[in-house]
């Protein structure tokens, strides 16, 4: 079937995909607090969620480079496996270092799903549908981001957290494997990607690195997603130093994610409005702003609000990276080049937590928040000079231009 024939299997990806990251989503607040029942302090807080990343870290680039060359399918399930997996055994763990290792399991579940699925997403779609296709994909994560948190709020409560969150964790397991009603025949069948010729010598990593749009749209990416992980590893500890109920977190964490969900609801229309470029700088530069303003001691409704904002800014990175990732790499290198781009959003995931971790020890728990300001801050100025390259033809809908000899694409990204 030709790419952007029949968008079900992309319904089917959105729903899979929501299971899957709302599992995610609940499992993280629930380590947190598990971690915090059983005596861990912040920096052994900021230890454990840095090893979720930790693992696929060093996988992400051999994953990518096997989807290149072969089906994406297969990854999906594993990566569910992996999540259940890790979930539950969290919650059975009685040992911080056991928690450590089950988040590692985790995380590397949630990375072979996610290479499997943006590699499908990118293989399907036309290059026009691209941008909104991805955005549509990334409504997925933003659901199970609204569902999971309200989910672990609900549950970990009361005097005995050990016990409420370990419950947290098994139901995030049991969700986790509900996104294998969604995975049967989701990729359309036909010929091999590439050649064996293409097998046998892939692109250098250093080529694709290289590559014009490619690092912006990877450390867009890492700033989006290190704020995104600290709100969801960091605000149940600010909400324990300042007196703020579990289930009131949780519903802050919902907001943040409804307002992102909203952002990919209108992303097309915004790009027509303002072009990849603007829309990627102020965007980065409010989302600066909002998360150090996280960090004032400011009541409930005013954090509220904060992350309503944060999170519609936070909406346009994720997807907006994807596209411009794709559209930059070399031919036989867009499942490697996307996984470059989730090997920097792990590598974020390692060092923004362990940082976070340290600057909470000596600083406080709100100053992480502060770092990620500057962060974000560092990202739209990247945004701004990055070159721009018929970003609107992206955004608006327009076919590829046929022009270069060795892609066939005029790169679209303006990043």
């Amino acid at each position: 079937m030709r790419p952007g024939g029949n968008r079900g299997w992309l319904l089917r990806l959105v729903i899979a995909f929501g299971f899957a990251q709302g599992a995610v989503s609940m499992a993280r607040p629930a380590v947190s607090y598990r971690a915090l029942a059983l005596g861990a302090d912040e920096r052994a807080v900021g230890v454990i969620a840095g090893v979720y990343a930790l693992l696929p870290l060093f996988a992400a680039v051999p994953l990518g480079r096997r989807t290149d060359h072969g089906r994406c399918a297969p990854l999906l399930p594993v990566g569910v496996v992996l999540i259940a997996g890790g979930c539950a055994l969290s919650g059975l763990a009685g040992s911080l270092w056991a928690m450590a290792v089950w988040s590692g399991v985790m995380g590397l579940g949630h990375l072979c799903f996610v290479i499997g699925a943006q590699s499908l997403v990118a293989r399907q779609s036309a290059p026009h549908e691209q941008d909104r296709n991805f955005g549509h994909f990334t409504i997925g994560a933003s659901l199970g981001q609204l569902v999971g948190p309200i989910a672990a709020g609900a549950l970990v409560g009361g005097a005995d957290r050990a016990g409420s969150s370990a419950l947290a964790l098994l139901v995030a397991g049991a969700g986790a494997a509900a996104a294998f009603t969604s995975l049967w025949r989701i990729e359309h069948r036909g010929p091999a990607p590439a050649s064996r010729a293409g097998q046998d010598d892939p692109v250098p990593v250093g080529r694709i690195l290289r590559t014009r749009g490619v690092p912006a749209g990877i450390l867009v990416s890492l700033a989006v997603l290190s704020a995104t992980d600290i709100l969801t590893a960091y605000l149940p500890v600010v909400g324990e130093h300042r007196g703020i109920a579990p289930s009131v977190i949780g519903v802050l964490l919902s907001l943040r994610a409804a307002a992102t969900i909203a952002c990919r609801l209108v992303l097309t229309p915004l790009l027509r409005l303002l072009g990849r470029t603007l829309l990627l700088t102020v965007t980065c530069l409010l989302a600066a702003v909002l998360c150090a303003g996280v960090a004032l001691p400011v009541p409930v409704w005013g954090l509220g609000a904060m992350l309503v904002g944060l999170g519609f800014c936070l909406g346009v990175g994720q997807p907006l990276s994807m596209t411009t990732v794709v559209q930059a790499a070399p031919d036989g290198a867009r499942s490697t080049a996307l996984a470059l781009r989730l090997t920097g959003n792990r590598l974020g995931q390692v060092a923004a937590p362990a940082a976070a971790g340290l600057v909470a020890g000596l600083a406080g728990v709100a100053a992480p928040f502060v770092m990620l300001g500057v962060l974000l801050l560092l990202s739209s100025g990247v945004a701004l000079r990055a070159p721009g390259e018929a970003g609107r033809a992206a955004g608006g809908g327009e076919g590829p231009v046929r022009t270069g000899k060795r892609s066939g694409l005029r790169r679209t990204s303006d990043i």
